[in-house]
């Protein structure tokens, strides 16, 4: 079993347009809306794998109503947290050729007595959990410490982590030591407060979190693949796309595939690459099942190639 942390989930919806003209009326050729957030999402894509899992989450107005009973309808365990907020709503407008456009709301701002109760929560629903991920954004009211506090407290009670987050949330939180950390490229070079222009920058930045206190470090570098480094070495992965229609989500399922697959070595990064290269073919932020993935387009190495150019490198 899986449990997820997300404090700042959401209701998204999509919609498909043929081109996004700015002041113009436009007319969607689909929409759709799915739960939101990146713990969320994590969640999605093991339930849609087959494989049990725990939402914990807040939960406020009838948008987090609704969100409730979505998940409930994917067949994921929803511990829910009511805060006097009402969940957010977030706009994801999706043209054809993969231009993506999104407008995240704020969310509500958790008092003091509401955070403290998200961490009772976990506590209370994480017996036999195999890994407690930990995603998103620190909604308005919790400290950039407070997944510090969530990784020391699950250390203490025997479970591992895995994060997914950024700035000084995930800063504070390294000297926790988390199991595995999970930066995109933009939020590694945030992380080590320098540029990356190849795939050799962002190994190095990768194994420069390790020595701040990360375990392993999965690293996304979008179309140019992902990093894996932890205990048993460096790898570097990559998996065929043949188009793209919405990105996503598509970070959270590859967590989730890398989280499956037992959460370290190769295996389990050729995991997160097939999920990961799966959402990204799949509209909105729908998440992939066991058919969508092809493993075959997934390959991986030890042999880091250090000097091949970021498709985007971060300045």
């Amino acid at each position: 079993m899986i449990l997820t942390v997300t404090p700042n989930p959401s209701l998204d919806r999509t919609y498909e347009i043929p081109r996004l003209e700015r002041g113009a009326v436009l007319r969607a050729a689909t929409d759709r809306v799915d739960p939101g957030g990146k713990g969320v999402n994590v969640s999605r894509a093991l339930a849609a794998a087959g494989h049990r899992t725990v939402a914990v989450l807040p939960l406020g107005g009838p948008e987090g109503a609704l969100l409730a009973r979505l998940l409930g309808d994917l067949g994921i365990d929803v511990a829910g947290v009511p805060v006097r907020g009402s969940t957010r709503v977030n706009i994801a407008v999706a043209e054809p050729d993969g231009t993506l456009t999104k407008v995240n709301a704020a969310g509500p701002e958790l008092g003091r007595v509401e955070a403290e109760s998200l961490l009772t929560a976990v506590r209370d629903r994480s017996a036999g959990a195999d890994w407690i991920a930990c995603c998103g954004s620190l909604p308005r009211g919790l400290a950039p410490e407070w997944y510090g506090h969530l990784v020391a407290r699950a250390h203490d009670a025997g479970a591992r982590i895995a994060l997914d987050t950024s700035g000084p949330s995930l800063t504070a939180a390294l000297r926790m030591r988390p199991d595995v950390v999970k930066p995109n490229a933009e939020e590694l070079s945030q992380a080590v407060g320098r540029p990356l222009a190849t795939v050799g920058d962002a190994a190095e930045a990768a194994d420069e979190l390790r020595g701040l206190g990360a375990r392993a470090v999965l690293a996304s570098l979008g179309a140019d693949g992902q990093l894996l480094v932890d205990d048993s070495g460096t790898y570097f992965g990559t998996a065929r796309v043949r188009s793209v229609r919405s990105n996503v989500g598509a970070g959270d399922a590859s967590l989730a595939g890398f989280l499956a697959a037992g959460g370290t070595g190769p295996e389990a990064l050729a995991a997160a690459l097939a999920h990961g290269a799966a959402a990204v073919q799949l509209p909105g932020s729908a998440m992939p099942t066991p058919a969508d993935l092809d493993p075959s387009s997934v390959t991986v190495t030890s042999e880091v190639p250090a000097g091949r150019a970021l498709t985007e490198p971060v300045r």
